[in-house]
């Protein structure tokens, strides 16, 4: 039986996750790539494989429907993530798939949580003035008094949350599948409710059909002028059309942003020239532990679709 891989931080650890598919008797299959296969290369390749462990690639239904008319068997999303993957197409071909749920929460909002420090105090303007040889004296912004508009208190958010409060700063979290929190210093609120009392917004959601653009200009007109906003969940979120314009403006003060509408970020982008904005690579869960851990359970997940055991 051979798998393909084509998870990037996984594909970074092969040497340590290859020896478990040894375990099972599986050839696993390393893909070439630096963020996802397009759907064509998909659908060319995966046929050729019985199963696979999929990244943030776009598992359409062409592409399930490709790997059926093949060898495909069963798959398995690695992470928590499953916006790219079409599990009603899995369903109507009987393809079994799964993924690997409340993995990432601590990983994710610390990231988050550092972007938030460092857009407050702009760390990371005065490192890169520092290497050039200047000297600044940056007036940030203290935390203590300030409100964070969290949207998505699922794992991720709330972890986020345990960070931040011993900070001093006020919650508003917004998430449509909550009807209570009871979390000290965490306020429910549904989106896009008192976001003009939000300092920084911090997004940690899921993405669907429903919250594509969320942030867009018509919420942002209502924003506080000067809202730092930090998005460590998914790209599509953020309408990045209206996020340019108003850092342009001044009504967004700064960013920093892990994921994006289109990744890797286009080298064209207005984001790239803007001053105050940090940038991460879609790596936020990205730990030696984690995904030594998260490797182990999608490897696990797929091997009792397949009905196999260690050999």
């Amino acid at each position: 039986m051979k798998v393909l891989v084509t998870c990037p931080p996984m594909l970074g650890m092969k040497e340590q996750f290859l020896p478990l598919f040894e375990e099972y008797g599986v050839e696993a299959v390393c893909a070439d790539v630096i963020q996802t296969l397009s759907e064509e290369e998909l659908i060319r390749e995966l046929p050729k494989y019985d199963g696979w462990i999929i990244g943030d690639d776009p598992a359409t239904r062409r592409v399930f429907e490709a790997g059926k008319s093949g060898n495909l068997k069963a798959a398995v999303k690695w992470g928590i993530g499953v916006d790219n993957v079409d599990f009603e197409a899995c369903n109507d071909l009987g393809i079994p798939i799964s993924n690997t749920p409340d993995m990432f929460g601590g990983e994710v909002a610390d990231i988050g949580v550092g972007y938030l420090l460092s857009l407050a105090r702009e760390t990371y303007f005065i490192d890169r003035e520092v290497r050039k040889g200047n000297w600044p004296k940056n007036r940030g912004v203290s935390l203590s008094g300030k409100t964070v508009g969290l949207i998505g208190y699922g794992d991720i958010g709330r972890s986020a949350a345990k960070r931040l409060v011993p900070f001093g700063l006020d919650i508003i979290a917004f998430d449509p599948g909550k009807s209570v929190i009871e979390d000290e210093g965490v306020t429910l609120c549904q989106w896009p409710e008192r976001i003009n009392e939000c300092d920084f917004l911090l997004f940690t959601c899921s993405l669907n059909k429903h919250n594509v653009h969320m942030l867009n200009e018509t919420v942002l007109s209502d924003c506080k002028h000067g809202v730092r906003v930090v998005n460590v969940a998914r790209g599509p979120l953020i309408d990045e059309e209206a996020l340019c314009s108003a850092l342009k403006s001044g009504k967004v003060h700064s960013a920093g942003l892990d994921v994006f509408e289109v990744e890797p970020l286009p080298k064209d982008s207005y984001l790239r020239q803007h001053p105050l904005c940090i940038f991460g690579s879609h790596n936020a869960s990205n730990t030696s532990d984690a995904v030594a851990k998260t490797n182990k359970v999608a490897i696990d997940k797929l091997m009792s679709f397949f009905g196999k055991e260690k050999i």
